[in-house]
């Protein structure tokens, strides 16, 4: 089966066609969003970013026409920004999850004020949602996207604070919005990777009439198809022949676990390393990639090379990482197709009838 995207793909041999309308991503980290808009022509005007070193590679990669590095509580109250932003198509966000994700502490993160890397204040990563709603009630775009962590969904985070999800709903409601979220595996998309995320997708009231359809008694949104279901792409249809790879210490390739049917990263410990490990099976569609993990191949101790986590994450062969870890950027961003999967069915089913 053909795949809409690409998995494999290189900036230079790209032609983004920017003629579906405009775009403006927050949290961008190396731009892994802004890439998926692109793929699937959209505009991608700039975009705000807290971590210098982020920036500095989300510049060299997509030279953006607007770039703002500040956090987002200084961002969200400017004055004087760029009339283009006033009149976006989109308003794109990711922000941090990790407080929420299966793979962190979650509860015992919940509410507290941390500083995540160097060169950044510090934040309670609980508020910065809402600090993102307060930048959609001031620019006010047609349509919003929200990408989290599926642990946003599970367990205790249902009952923190009230329910984080409902109150989610209850402020784009008051910002004028109507909002649905959508639970989304990355493996159905065209991606060779089992990530799963949740996705806050918004239209704005005023030009929501011709969409609108009754849910249930009580329920009205725009409806909106986000069904998904292309074929799976296992590992052994990127791994790479006869290349030369980063080797692993061989005690640690006994410590590393191997997938599931249900895929994951597996946590393993010993008294001289801690990490998330995994054993990329031929068979088997890759883990969800972290930004802290090791991936060996399943036959050796050697590590998955960075063309080959680059497929994983379908961004372009030809990123310039600048001096970021590989594994980071990808890790910490929401794969390209992924994005480009939902941008065109927004555009198909909603932004070109409006």
């Amino acid at each position: 089966m053909l795949h809409k995207f690409p998995y494999e793909w290189t900036l230079k041999d790209s032609n983004f066609t920017k003629d579906k309308g405009t775009v403006f991503s927050c949290f961008a980290g190396g731009g892994g969003s802004s890439f998926g808009y692109k793929l699937a022509g959209f505009d991608v005007l700039g975009c705000n970013e807290i971590d210098p070193k982020m920036m500095k590679a989300y510049k060299v990669n997509h030279n953006p026409k607007y770039s703002f590095l500040e956090p987002i509580q200084t961002f969200k109250n400017k004055k004087d920004l760029p009339v283009e932003l006033y009149n976006l198509d989109i308003l794109d966000g990711s922000p941090p999850c990790s407080s929420f994700s299966t793979a962190g502490n979650r509860e015992k993160n919940w509410g507290k004020e941390k500083k995540f890397r160097e060169g950044q204040a510090k934040q309670v990563l609980d508020n910065l949602f809402f600090d993102f709603i307060d930048l959609v009630k001031e620019l006010k775009p047609k349509i919003v996207i929200a990408e989290n962590v599926k642990g946003l969904l599970m367990g205790n985070a249902m009952k923190y604070k009230s329910n984080y999800v409902n109150k989610i709903y209850k402020t784009f409601d008051k910002a004028g919005y109507y909002v649905q979220h959508w639970l989304l595996n990355a493996s159905k998309m065209g991606v060779p990777q089992r990530r799963e995320r949740v996705f806050f997708i918004c239209l704005r009231k005023d030009l929501a009439k011709p969409f609108l359809h009754q849910k249930d008694l009580l329920t009205i949104i725009p409806k909106l198809n986000l069904k998904f279901s292309e074929s799976k792409i296992i590992f052994s249809k990127i791994q790479e022949k006869n290349v030369k790879r980063n080797p692993l210490i061989k005690s640690y390739h006994k410590h590393f676990k191997s997938a599931n049917n249900n895929g994951g990263s597996y946590e393993t410990k010993n008294k001289n390393h801690f990490g998330y490990y995994y054993k990329c099976m031929k068979n088997l569609v890759c883990c969800t990639l972290l930004s802290e993990q090791q991936i060996s191949i399943e036959e050796a101790p050697e590590l998955l090379t960075t063309s080959e986590l680059c497929k994983v994450s379908t961004f372009p062969l030809d990123y310039n990482f600048q001096k970021n870890k590989p594994i980071y950027i990808m890790g910490m961003s929401v794969p390209p197709v992924m994005i480009a999967q939902i941008a065109t069915e927004i555009y198909k089913q909603w932004l070109s009838k409006i």
